[in-house]
């Protein structure tokens, strides 16, 4: 039976209380680097829900099927010391997928995002969803629902964050705070006010 409270739990977590960016700081790198305007943070951010979301049902899969498979390993030396390697080879392949996929349907995007699209396969987020998942014991569904939902929190923070960087252009600011200074302090506001979905609990 499928418990939605607890799916409803694990996604407002992913998205608000336990954001990726601003409450666990991973992924930062592609986080400061594609959100100077909102049209290539959106870009991002939809790759990265795609990647998580299907980096989630995927490795799921392979830690059940063949790294901790009790009938493959009836002694219990199971293949669990493997599971980094192999999720960093899943998500490598899915983001070269993502990669070809925007060069021939979203040129114009693709050579927005640059560099940033194949550091994908090392943004920290996207391998500490699937760790999370394997080491909080989520099911195949919560597995999937926290990747797609951790991708949305993703996407909601370095869309506000490239809003809000767009303004800063036109602002004025100390001289020494312009550019990537003021984007950093920007960035520590977005994070404290993200801070006061610490305390929210959900009861059902």
């Amino acid at each position: 039976m499928i418990d939605f409270g607890m799916l409803f739990s694990i996604a407002l977590g992913a998205i608000l209380v336990n954001n990726f960016i601003f409450s666990q700081f991973l992924g930062i790198c592609p986080f400061m680097g594609v959100s100077k305007r909102v049209d290539t943070a959106l870009g991002m951010g939809m790759a990265v829900i795609f990647v998580m979301g299907i980096a989630s049902a995927v490795c799921w899969v392979i830690n059940e099927l063949l790294l901790t498979n009790p009938v493959l390993f009836p002694d219990g030396n199971n293949l669990e010391f493997m599971q980094t390697i192999a999720y960093i080879l899943v998500i490598a392949s899915l983001v070269q997928f993502v990669e070809m996929f925007l060069q021939k349907a979203m040129p114009a995007l693709y050579q927005a995002l640059g560099v940033y699209l194949p550091l994908i396969t090392t943004n920290c987020a996207v391998l500490g969803v699937v760790l999370q998942n394997t080491q909080n014991g989520y099911d195949f569904l919560e597995s999937v629902v926290y990747g797609i939902t951790g991708g949305v929190g993703f996407l909601l923070a370095i869309v506000l964050f490239a809003s809000v960087r767009e303004r800063l252009e036109f602002s004025r600011c100390p001289k020494s705070f312009e550019g990537f200074p003021i984007a950093l302090v920007t960035g520590g506001l977005i994070a404290l006010a993200f801070m006061g979905f610490s305390g929210l609990k959900i009861t059902f």
